[in-house]
């Protein structure tokens, strides 16, 4: 996992944590003067980390796990051990949604992405290229892949892999949304999924890569 993912995750991690300690005050029916006379902490400490404008410390959030009577895992929303499940939480990038299917552990990632439909005409494609293979199977609609000097139009239930040193992009190419499973590595993750509107990217209708 490189050090720009790693520092990404730690920040959703933190940041909620202070939400999370709300809750759990405001489900004991506990005040922050009674939680800070239980845990030894000022009540401007504990306000500012419930705000998130404090940065939570393990000094911090132990006396606070034991005054709430949770795991510490709990606490800072770690997953539970041996459960195999993944609890997916759908995002939106440059128009396209994502659907997590594994934990962001390093690895191999798998999403399930939907592209809208095609509005006007066919975007004008930018291809891209970074490191590693890269792996998609479409569910529904109809996918248009642009791969080095191929121009394909795949539909529900065929497949494609592919070297991401070829120049690739791809988009949805019928008047319905477009759902397909994709697989590829932390470069391909940073290059497409946390790309950000105006980097790289041509809009909600434009090319979507893996």
């Amino acid at each position: 996992m490189d050090t720009e993912k790693r520092d990404e995750e730690l920040t959703d991690v933190l940041d909620a944590v202070g939400p999370r300690l709300r809750a759990l005050r405001l489900q004991r029916g506990a005040t922050l003067a009674q939680l800070g006379e239980a845990t030894g902490i000022s009540v401007s400490t504990l306000s500012r980390l419930e705000s998130g404008h404090r940065r939570p410390t393990l000094e911090l959030l132990l006396p606070l796990a034991k005054a709430h009577r949770v795991a510490l895992d709990e606490l800072v929303g770690a997953p539970e051990t041996g459960d195999p499940r993944v609890r997916p939480r759908p995002f939106v990038r440059n128009g396209s949604t994502y659907v997590p299917l594994t934990r962001n552990f390093g690895g191999v990632h798998a999403f399930k992405q939907i592209l809208p439909p095609l509005d006007g005409p066919p975007p004008e494609p930018e291809l891209r290229v970074h490191e590693g293979y890269e792996w998609l199977y479409v569910l529904s609609g109809r996918l248009r892949l642009l791969l080095g000097e191929h121009d394909l139009v795949l539909t529900a239930g065929e497949a494609a892999e592919f070297d991401t040193h070829v120049p690739h992009a791809f988009f949805n190419a019928g008047p319905q949304p477009t759902e397909f499973l994709s697989l590829f590595g932390p470069q391909g993750e940073r290059i497409h999924v946390r790309a950000r509107p105006g980097v790289g990217s041509t809009g909600s209708t434009g090319p979507a890569g893996l």
